[in-house]
């Protein structure tokens, strides 16, 4: 049985309710020093103290369970490749601080995106490029990063969902009719196919008539997701409001994009709820294709849904998901795993999103190792979209979904694969700016803050070498 250390955890709840170690030890008729020892991580926590505590101050056994900490440690790590914060920390310390001092280490994040955020505006108006505060992607960061700190799950919205599915029988192949009655019969709403330019809005509502215009383009899985982004904020939309309301954005335009996050969140859950949808990905070993068939989707819609799945006690697979185009940006990403996308420098070319652009349609597998040592099991591949007019441009994205190989077997993209020490590992970084792979050939900017050897008399076939 493996031992259980939960100094911090034990520190925590002695401090919220006041206690010495002296009187902790009394309720629990062990001595101070032992308390001390628990503390302090120099003895695990033993069955029949952990039976004590649960009974004596009503908390779950979970709540000393060890806590998943690498999301948090790829965060800090990244505090610490920032050249500008002139700071080292060996693997050891970080795995310290976040286990010992979540609270610290979180802190130290969100301090980081701070001075980011300032130093990036700073750089803007220095440039001179003319560019007004609301012009940056800051509300966009702030939205993305409130998603990654809740593990891309909304347990206030997804369970509500699961309940409105439920009660109103959603049947894959019969969603969009289901929506479409619920508006009507609920809240007096028409559902029109009508009157929207196929090139412009997806969808259009008006209050004052009370009539929600789809796009004639939609397919029937985008027409029902729209609906459902309708439905969200008539059934959900306190609860929406109160999380925009209480959620850590500094401006009126990053609760706007929040509020419409969170609607479409709603919408997803709505119309893939969430047991459903687990069960049937667990039984197709998240088969994409097959789902897809199965509730009437499209490819993204699927693979989003699938990085959504982290409620407590029901988690499916943690995946990583993210969309680009073809000029490598990130249009849409989300993670549940300790993946940590890169804000500075671009992504790695090496990494297998890039290259499902050169087969189009075609599933593609990576098993992607990071200079940490942390491997991951990818796939990727493209989606396309057209307005349906000729000569009109479409958009073209490659979608690609990550988890932790130990993960991998659970996929039916593995099958055939060797995995674990036998797999042919791609070595990627997180970005260009702050990979640590001296030797890479495809490297697009140096390091920042580290030295590189110029010497007139000699070249390199790497485009930017280190100082000897």
């Amino acid at each position: 049985m493996e031992k259980t250390y939960a100094g911090a955890r034990l520190r925590q709840l002695r401090e919220g309710r006041s206690l010495s170690q002296a009187e902790l030890a009394r309720q629990l008729d062990i001595s101070a020093s032992y308390v001390s020892q628990l503390e302090h991580n120099t003895r695990p926590l033993t069955l029949p103290v952990l039976l004590r505590l649960t009974e004596t101050f009503g908390v779950d056994a979970e709540f000393f369970a060890p806590q998943d900490t690498a999301r948090l440690v790829a965060d800090v790590r990244e505090v610490f490749t920032d050249d500008s914060v002139g700071g080292t920390i060996s693997p050891g310390e970080l795995d310290e601080l976040t286990a010992n001092l979540p609270g610290v280490a979180r802190t130290l994040v969100a301090l980081h995106h701070r001075y980011r955020e300032a130093t990036e505006n700073i750089a803007a108006l220095v440039a001179e490029q003319g560019l007004e505060p609301t012009a940056t992607q800051l509300p966009h960061e702030e939205v993305r990063d409130y998603f990654y700190q809740r593990s891309n799950h909304i347990v206030e919205l997804d369970e509500p969902a699961e309940r409105l599915a439920a009660e109103l029988r959603l049947r894959p192949g019969d969603v969009r009719r289901a929506l479409a009655a619920r508006l009507s019969e609920r809240h007096g709403i028409a559902v029109v196919d009508a009157g929207l330019d196929p090139g412009e809005d997806q969808h259009r509502y008006d209050p004052a008539r009370r009539e929600l215009r789809l796009s004639p383009t939609l397919r029937p899985g985008q027409a029902a997701f729209r609906l459902a982004s309708q439905l969200a904020w008539l059934e959900a939309g306190e609860t929406i409001d109160r999380l925009a309301a209480t959620g850590p954005f500094t401006g009126g335009t990053a609760r706007r994009l929040a509020r419409i996050g969170l609607a479409n969140y709603f919408a997803g859950a709505l119309v893939l709820p969430y047991r459903t949808f687990l069960g049937v990905a667990q039984r197709y070993r998240y088969d994409i294709a097959r789902l897809c068939d199965h509730f009437g989707v499209g490819f993204e819609t699927v693979c989003h849904r699938l990085s959504t799945l982290q409620r407590p006690g029901t988690r499916g697979v943690p995946f990583s998901f993210v969309r680009v185009d073809r000029a490598g940006n990130i249009s849409k990403r989300q993670s549940a795993t300790g993946f940590h996308f890169s804000r500075a420098g671009g992504s790695c070319p090496l990494w297998i999103v890039y290259e499902a652009f050169g087969s189009p349609g075609r599933i593609l597998t990576q098993v992607a190792e990071l200079p940490d040592g942390k491997k991951y099991f990818w796939i990727a591949r493209t989606v396309t979209r057209g307005s349906g007019g000729h000569g009109e441009i479409g958009k073209t994205f490659a979608i690609a979904l990550g988890c932790e190989l130990r993960h991998a077997r659970r996929l039916v993209y593995s099958d055939g694969i060797a995995l674990g020490s036998a797999a042919a590992v791609t070595p990627i970084g997180m970005g260009c700016k702050v990979c640590e792979r001296p030797a890479c050939p495809q490297r697009a900017f140096p390091v920042i803050g580290k030295p590189l050897r110029v010497d007139e008399n000699s070249s390199s076939l790497l485009p930017y070498p280190p100082a000897r």
